[in-house]
């Protein structure tokens, strides 16, 4: 695979989401939303705000829920199996919001189908479907893009471009927290690991920065309360003797914290540093249940719409269908990788050992 050249994605970016905002002469791409949970319907509620995009269709297995998105989404049609949904002709863009562990055979299908696919990360339930994904993306003759948000956050982007242009020297270290108070915690642990679900974020990010996989990976999980997945994990990714790279990622907060995720990234060069602080959102309400911010950067809603970074993603991939344009600023391998390495965390943890990368690569 060809060598990816930081900067570049970062323009580009930039440059199509421009591109995307000269609504006189765009095609309108077709959306069909699969999944209608949170997430998803955080997805409906951006592309109906998101110029030259229309929302077509939502899906979900649970009739309850279409209903209600029938009357949410007026217009859209209420599917609630999702092969009617692939293999619709009125469909260009198949977006996947379901259950991690129900990624793989959707998309599978989508590309197979030829529809583009953005499909929300982690991008499968283990490093084998991935592996598929990325054949199954190679014969398409749609798109594949996988949903890491985070390369979409300007500080995180401000970030990448010093450390392309050489302002803080060569990476030594790093160090990402990325914790939730217990509330939504407790919510996802029984569906996800906190590595797999917040971890995978900050580990492609250090490979983004690194421009590389690690070469060995150490992980400890602590549990203390009777989920699914333990509440805690911690993973120190090596890259060689190079730079190590440290990812925390706690569920259990206190309910009192004011953040709403307290997230930050603190990279050590060479010859500086530089902090992604994502825990300061720049908005703090307090009430009668003491102090709270809110998102303001990855999907606010701003006079009755939805802007921000996941705005920002759908439009650049948007922006990729209708010019034909393979997405660069995350590729699916890049995302099969983030979800490997995370694999391996997962696999470290239970062993108690570090687990050796060498042999793990998503072209394997």
């Amino acid at each position: 695979m060809a060598a990816w050249s930081a900067q570049s994605r970062h323009v580009t970016c930039i440059e199509v989401v421009g591109k995307a905002r000269n609504i006189t002469s765009m095609k309108t791409i077709r959306w069909g939303i699969i999944g209608l949970g949170r997430f998803g319907t955080i997805h409906a509620e951006t592309l109906q705000s998101l110029p030259g995009s229309e929302l077509v269709a939502v899906c979900n297995h649970d009739e309850a829920s279409l209903r209600q998105a029938a009357i949410r989404f007026p217009g859209t049609a209420a599917i609630r199996h999702y092969a009617d949904v692939v293999n619709s002709s009125d469909i260009d863009v198949v977006s996947i919001t379901t259950h991690w562990q129900q990624h793989y055979e959707i998309a599978e299908a989508a590309l197979e189908a030829g529809k583009h696919v953005f499909l929300e990360k982690p991008m499968a339930a283990t490093g084998a479907q991935c592996r598929r994904l990325l054949e199954a993306a190679g014969g398409s003759a749609g798109y594949l893009m996988v949903g890491h948000i985070c390369r979409f956050d300007p500080r995180v982007t401000l970030a990448q471009q010093a450390i392309a242009e050489g302002r803080i020297g060569r990476i030594v270290s790093m160090h990402a927290k990325r914790n939730l108070p217990k509330a939504p915690g407790n919510i996802r642990l029984d569906k996800i690991s906190p590595l797999m679900g917040d971890g995978i974020h900050d580990g492609d990010l250090m490979m983004w920065f690194m421009g590389r996989a690690p070469s060995r990976v150490y992980a400890r999980n602590v549990r203390s309360n009777n989920f699914t997945y333990p509440d805690l994990g911690w993973a120190m990714l090596e890259f060689d003797d190079a730079a190590v790279g440290i990812i925390e990622t706690n569920w259990c907060l206190p309910e009192t914290v004011p953040t709403v995720i307290d997230a930050t990234l603190e990279v050590v060069g060479t010859d500086g540093t530089l902090t992604i602080d994502c825990s300061n959102t720049g908005f703090t309400l307090v009430d009668a249940n003491g102090p709270k911010m809110s998102d303001t950067v990855y999907w606010p809603q701003q006079h009755g719409q939805r802007v921000g970074a996941l705005a920002t993603e759908l439009a650049y991939f948007a922006s990729c269908v209708r010019e034909s344009t393979a997405p660069t600023v995350i590729t699916p391998y890049e995302a099969a990788r983030a979800v490997i390495v995370m694999e391996a965390a997962e696999e470290s943890a239970i062993v108690g050992q570090p687990v050796n990368l060498s042999k793990c690569d998503a072209s394997a």
